[in-house]
């Protein structure tokens, strides 16, 4: 590698580190700790030290990666059998690194005191993998050398010693166990037997291997170490060898069990103990000693044990209780009629209980990739339930069900209390469920698949007998299901309980097998078939196929829970009859005697309970609407109110007077009923049966609007109703075989078929509607009341009245897009609505709240404005607890309105810094709306020019002339040089000068750009005295508080706003009458009233607004005589005397001072 970076020029690496983090990247494999772990499962201490493998091993686990649980598992499966033993009591608290000293003391002191003397050889079958078997024999010694040679001249087998063949090929020698043998199939040269072995209470179930070959009983180490078993030791040990002469595994057994009850069904028992060896292969050995010991006699043809010798009659076979003829079935006939006492093996209890065999259907436990299912605590019990947990285990373990484990996860067992006091064992799978890859097989709808009932009139019902334990685990996938206890760890063979899995694999399997029968006369759903028939002799012949079928599956039906040959039968929560569908009594009692609930928990126990039989129940949403309400997110107290108490007892009454859901008939025609009001649509299926006809409801549908669907027109609604009325029975009307009607009581959803013009929708619709053979008929909305009925379930309990309004779609106003909408409904994920937040507002979650603030409080449209003004803006359209307290505290933190707020008392705002040519503000302001208008000026303009700017801007507009003489607004000026009269406007010029200052205090010359949303934004807040907006007091409504980013559209009509505009000066009326009384009340309390003047009275007018050419304005006479102007405010006269008293002044003004005498002199 570095030669071929040489020759092609490649630049040297610049330090050591970048050339060795190349050198890695080429030479060191990728897949590193992947090998490492390959390895560490394949090592095997073999005849090498125990030090020498923990060397290797701990090399390979430190390349691993693993951690040391599954470290230490596979360091015990590599020690030598012989060692596992003398560790197996051992090992049950220590760490990795304690095991393994542990290991290597054990193995020296094994070394050290192992006897040098030879004993006499034991043969044992050769277990192992790579060798071929071979026959096993006592004394038995291998071919000597000679004897070798000789055959190998002669050509002569070296097996058999015969000619014409070689040792491989040899006949008579056994095959090779990896020879092709399906794994299927039992191979030829293995004979197994199924066994229990017991063990104080633990009972094994297991297989045993019969050897005539072996000389001795053997036990594999591993299942010894597995299962627990007592071990003794063997003195002196036994020697062992193959037919070859040499030594197997370490040459000598050193251990055996100690006594083990050993049984062999049906009733075979006997007390035995048994070398231990390994031997992966067969769990245990039965070879020649067990064999002359028993003499059994062997059926060769099916594998099974016949007879056994008189001894075992003696001393191992248990007295049976009918020995001549035992009970294949146990079945009271009595129960089961006389048709199908043939089959009565259908309902076998003892078949039920034996292992299945595997079928391509088998429970597949597939996980998530890269997932581990998890290891579950084993949960303490009490003495009851140990009891029960021993006698549950020891009956799994005998039905073959369940096996020990030592798969790395398990689950937890525990018990839960059935209604009568008993125990029913559970097993905690949920970490399982969580790891598993879903199957998403259906299960069957009822309600749809008992409309396929239509006229039968006899019924069957079959239970299946433990369902779930009649689908094996696929072979494989039986360590996922293993479960701990306090005496063990076992796993399923067959599908347990609690699987997610469960019902998907056992629908998917029962389907199958009833697949030619499903909706002809057969109903499947999990374990419960249904069968209907027309008449009895065809009933009799459905349900004897159904039962050879069970037979062929073995499957089994619990006949004390099977109902025959029934005119009226309960099924899945629903009596059915030849009449049709009703509730099930016994349900209907369970509402009638429920007690008032306490709890949230019991309140939706009770309307989960009454949800399922909504389907009878007319006006349910209306009815449970109050006792919905009490479970809403957030309550968390049951409080009881009237209205709930009295919802609570009319649903319970209307379980009992509930109808009968007829069958509906092909062969009839149908009739829908529909109807839609302004919350939802509602439809009624029928048919007319009997003579004269009569109309029967064969399913009653409902469905509250969606915001959308409310949005649609009166004619579009009841077309919506139609749409998904036929949709919701499109099973039962499209290819009908007669064509149905459809009643409405909107008379112009007759011609639909005709018409000419159609928008988008009903277009879409109509092509729908083709697929379908009907005819819309009127009936008047007093004769349709069924359908009118379903339609007003979801309408509020006081409904409101409104005039509706079918508008162009040009015309609708496009909505607002803000962004920080979105966020807030993101936010509402983690915390969703509280129950007391006004529907008419939007929750903001505490991290929003700020956000929202700044946006309101500082948006340009608003401009900074006060505590109240703020409020009122974000309480229009937000909600949260502590609106108010966060938004003073926002305020009086706000930078700018603390350095931005100071009052200037002027009308003109002057002296500006030119921007655009502008440097003065005209600030007009609207008494009554408190609308405000702002004029940029290039300077201060004069008295005409002022008069001209308001005249070309308010009072010239011919719309706002006609419209404030339709408003009955009268338009006057108020008297000169008495800013007390116009306060408003010079209110106007404090918060005007505040906005700039906030906006444009570091650009100064940029005030004219903020003028617009100055205007903006004193039109948009809220005005003490008339509790509106200026906004909503001019134009009718409120304008956005927001950018608006939608589509434009046409303004309204004039006539609509007028009358919009109208309604909303009235109500400004009255608030502005209220603040204008209670403004006149503090107003007068330090005035007193003004003299009474008469016209050609003389007064004295204040020069305080005159601006007189007079040096010193201190010594300006206070008074003047002349008029000056037509109209003056009251306060700036004072009385004074006729023509007389003038001259009088003038007179004593013409006369010279007297002389001041200062210090003496004159």
């Amino acid at each position: 590698w570095a030669t071929a970076v040489w020759w092609l020029d490649c630049p040297t690496f610049p330090t050591f580190a970048v050339f060795l983090q190349r050198f890695k990247e080429v030479f060191q494999p990728s897949t590193e700790s992947g090998e490492a772990g390959e390895q560490i499962v394949a090592l095997r201490q073999g005849r090498r030290t125990a030090a020498d493998y923990a060397l290797s091993f701990r090399t390979l686990a430190a390349q691993s990666g693993w951690n040391d649980e599954p470290l230490k598992l596979h360091y015990r499966r590599g020690l030598h059998p012989d060692l596992q033993v003398e560790l197996a009591c051992r090992d049950e608290d220590l760490s990795l690194e304690q095991y393994i000293d542990l290991s290597i003391r054990v193995d020296n002191v094994m070394r050290a005191r192992r006897s040098n003397r030879p004993s006499a050889p034991l043969p044992l079958p050769s277990l192992s993998a790579k060798a071929a078997p071979e026959p096993m024999q006592v004394g038995t010694t291998k071919l000597t050398l000679e004897e070798s040679e000789r055959r190998l001249r002669s050509n002569l087998c070296l097996y058999c010693g015969q000619a014409g063949h070689i040792r491989a090929n040899c006949p008579t020698r056994p095959p090779h166990p990896s020879s092709s043998v399906s794994s299927d199939e039992i191979p030829s040269s293995r004979f197994e037997i199924p066994i229990t072995i017991v063990c104080g209470e633990m009972s094994i179930a297991t297989s045993a291997l019969i050897d005539s070959g072996a000389a001795g009983n053997f036990i594999d180490a591993d299942f010894v170490t597995t299962n627990h078993l007592p071990v003794l030791s063997c003195s002196p040990p036994v020697t062992v060898a193959a037919l070859d002469g040499r030594p197997l595994g370490s040459g000598r057994i050193r251990h055996t069990t100690d006594d083990l009850t050993l049984r062999i069904e049906p009733a075979h028992q006997e007390t035995i103990r048994i070398f231990i060896i390994s031997s992966p292969q067969s769990p245990v050995i039965l070879g020649y000693p067990w064999l002359h010991l028993h003499g059994p006699t062997i059926a060769w043809a099916n594998r099974t044990i016949t007879h056994w010798s008189p001894l075992c009659h003696q001393h191992c076979l248990q007295p049976l209780a009918r020995p001549d003829n035992p009970p294949q079935i146990h079945v009271p006939a009595n129960t089961i009629p006389a048709e199908y006492q043939d089959l009565l093996e259908a309902f076998s209890r003892t078949k039920a209980t034996h292992l299945p065999a595997h079928r391509p259907g088998d429970c597949a436990i597939d996980l998530i990739p890269g997932a581990v299912p998890p290891r579950g605590r084993i949960f303490p019990l009490s003495h009851a339930e140990s009891e029960a947990m021993n006698t549950y285990i020891q009956e799994e373990l005998g039905k073959g069900f369940i096996r020990p484990s030592t798969s790395p996860p398990s689950a937890g067992f525990f018990f839960v209390k059935k209604k009568d006091g008993g125990l029913r064992p559970c097993i905690d799978y949920r970490g399982v469920n969580e790891v598993t890859i879903k199957y998403r097989y259906p299960l069957p709808l009822v309600p749809a698949a008992l409309e396929q009932l239509r006229s039968a009139k006899i019924f069957t019902k079959l239970d299946l007998r433990s369902a779930y334990n009649l689908i094996r685990i696929r072979a494989g996938d039986e360590w996922k299901m293993a479960f701990s206890t306090t005496s063990g760890h076992y796993e399923y063979l067959v599908m347990p309980f609690g699987l997610a899995n469960s019902p998907s694999y056992f629908q998917a399997f029962i389907n199958e097998v009833f697949r030619d029968m499903l909706n002809r006369y057969v109903i499947v759903y999990i374990d419960d078939i249904f069968i209907y028939s027309n008449s009895l002799h065809e009933h009799i012949n459905h349900v004897t196929a159904v039962l050879q079928r069970l037979i062929t599956h073995r499957l089994y039906a619990k006949e004390e829970k099977c109902e025959f040959h029934q005119d009226k039968v309960s099924f899945l929560g629903y009596v059915i009859s030849s009449e049709g569908v009703a509730m099930d009594e016994k349900k209907v009692n369970a509402v009638l005697n429920w007690p008032r609930p306490s709890t949230l928990k019991e309140l939706q126990r009770f309307l989960g309970f009454a949800n399922f039989y909504r389907r009878f129940i007319r006006h349910f949403s209306t009815v449970a609407a109050p006792l919905s309400a009490m479970i809403k997110k957030g309550t968390s107290r049951l409080t009881w109110t009237q209205p709930a108490l009295q919802a609570f007892g009319d649903l319970r009454h209307r379980f009992t007077t509930a109808p009968i859901l007829h069958h509906p008939d092909p062969e009839r025609p149908f009739i829908v009923e529909v109807d839609a009001s302004s919350t939802g649509v509602g439809a009624v299926l029928s048919q007319r049966q009997g003579e004269p006809g009569k109309t029967f409801p064969c399913a009653y549908f409902s469905h509250k609007l969606t915001p959308a669907e409310r949005n649609y027109d009166v004619g579009n609604r009841e077309l919506l109703a139609i749409k998904l009325a036929l949709e919701e029975w499109r099973h039962w009307l499209e290819g009908a075989k007669h064509p149905f009607t459809v009643l409405t009581n909107h008379k112009n959803l007759e011609y639909l078929r005709s018409a000419k013009l159609l928008n988008h929708r009903q277009a879409r619709w109509s092509l729908f509607f083709t697929r379908f053979d009907f005819q819309v008929t009127y009936r008047p909305g007093s004769q349709n009341t069924k359908a009118d009925t379903l339609s007003r379930i979801h309408e509020p309990e006081t409904p409101t009245s409104s005039s509706e309004t079918i508008l162009p779609t040009s015309v609708i106003v496009a909505p607002v897009v803000w962004d920080i909408i979105t966020e807030i409904q993101e936010a509402q994920t983690q915390d969703p609505t509280p129950a007391k937040c006004p529907d008419s507002r939007t929750y903001v979650p505490p991290s929003m709240c700020s956000r929202v603030l700044t946006e309101v409080h500082t948006a340009p449209s608003s401009g900074h404005p006060g505590i109240e003004a703020t409020l009122h803006l974000v309480s229009n359209r937000f909600w949260w607890p502590s609106l108010r307290s966060d938004t003073i505290n926002f305020i009086r933190s706000c930078s700018v309105c603390n350095t931005a707020k100071s009052h200037i008392a002027i009308d003109f705002i002057t002296d500006l810094p030119p921007s655009k040519g502008h440097a003065t503000i005209l600030t007009i302001i609207d008494r009554f709306s408190k609308g405000c208008h702002l004029i940029p000026l290039p300077k201060l303009p004069t008295a005409m020019e002022t008069a001209e700017l308001l005249w070309v801007f308010w009072f010239t507009s011919r719309l706002w002339a006609s419209f404030f003489r339709l408003l009955g607004v009268n338009i006057s000026l108020t008297s000169g040089y008495h800013p007390q009269a116009n306060g408003q406007v010079e209110r106007l010029n404090q918060e005007l000068i505040r906005f700039l200052r906030s906006y444009c205090q570091n650009h100064q010359e940029d005030w004219s750009c903020y003028l617009f949303w100055a205007k903006y934004a004193q039109n948009s807040l809220r005005k003490p005295a008339t509790n509106l907006t200026p906004f909503q007091c001019t134009l009718g409504f409120q304008p956005p508080m927001f950018p608006w980013s939608g589509e434009p559209s046409e303004l309204p009509a004039i006539n609509s706003w007028l009358q919009r505009s109208k309604e909303t000066c009235a109500q400004a009326h009255v608030h502005l009458q209220r603040a204008v009384h209670g403004t006149r009340i503090q107003a007068n309390r330090r005035r007193r009233p003004n003299p009474p003047y008469e016209p050609g009275q003389w007064v004295w007018l204040s020069t305080r607004d005159l601006r007189l050419r007079l040096p010193c304005k201190k010594l300006n006479p206070r008074y003047v005589e002349y008029r000056i102007s037509p109209t003056f405010h009251v306060s700036l006269f004072k009385p004074a005397v006729g023509p007389e008293g003038v001259k009088n002044l003038e007179e004593t003004a013409s006369q010279e001072p007297p002389p001041v005498i200062i210090d003496g002199e004159e």
